[in-house]
């Protein structure tokens, strides 16, 4: 099984022509596509299957792609999403990524440079995995199938939230910067990420805390970032 074999990839881009031959260059690189011509069909199809990432163009008939990325957020969808665009101003860009979009690219782009953009994202969102499987404070993470388990039960956890389990989970007993963790996950593009982290982190926490109210694992640190579990000593 390659690295693209076990993820879903969905399309949202209603030119006919350059949604096949997306498709057509991305089927070829292995992932498992799925096509949209809307904003709306889009949503339809990813709260049915759930993909881990989305190519969305913005000019879309119906509700444009930014729209459609703050509803796939707010419908609890959390793929990556790269967006499609025609305009290349700064300020489309960072629209798109304070939404949550994880990239984006310029039309007319090259579909093989989409294929790396998203193999990407797919790494980054499990870097730093040393080995087959980690276990602290009852959490349990096998990375080769990507599943969690809290006391021998599994957890439902979403690519990104995982993903953030991670980079605590490499880094326990360490203060992490709100940056540093919105680095981790989304790269470079730092547009929003304070919020973004705090959400995330508030959503982890209600997975894996016995009381997320008073957070035994992910511990706040006042006005820093977070941590998980104790300090350890230098």
């Amino acid at each position: 099984m390659n690295e693209t074999s076990a993820i879903t990839v969905l399309i949202v881009e209603d030119d006919n022509l350059v949604r096949r031959h997306t498709a057509a260059t991305l089927g070829k690189a292995g992932f498992k596509i799925a096509e949209a011509v809307s904003g709306e069909e889009a949503l339809s199809i990813a709260k049915s299957i759930k993909p881990e990432a989305i190519v969305l163009d913005v000019m879309l008939p119906g509700i444009d792609g930014f729209e459609t990325c703050k509803k796939l957020h707010e419908s609890g969808i959390d793929s990556a999403i790269v967006i499609l665009t025609a305009k290349s101003e700064d300020r489309e860009k960072i629209h798109g990524l304070e939404l949550g979009a994880d990239d984006y690219m310029v039309k007319p782009f090259n579909p093989d440079e989409l294929v790396a953009r998203i193999k990407a994202i797919m790494r980054r969102w499990r870097a730093n995995e040393s080995s087959d499987t980690i276990e602290s404070m009852g959490i349990r993470v096998e990375y080769k199938v990507s599943k969690t388990y809290k006391n021998n039960n599994e957890l439902d956890l979403t690519p990104r939230e995982f993903a953030i389990l991670n980079v605590f989970l490499q880094n326990q007993g360490k203060l992490l910067s709100r940056e540093t963790l919105y680095g981790s996950v989304w790269g470079e593009n730092h547009f929003g990420g304070r919020k973004a982290i705090d959400v995330y982190i508030k959503r982890l926490r209600e997975k894996i805390e016995d009381d997320p109210s008073s957070p035994q694992l992910i511990k706040t640190v006042w006005g820093k970032g977070y941590m998980f579990g104790d300090v350890k000593a230098n």
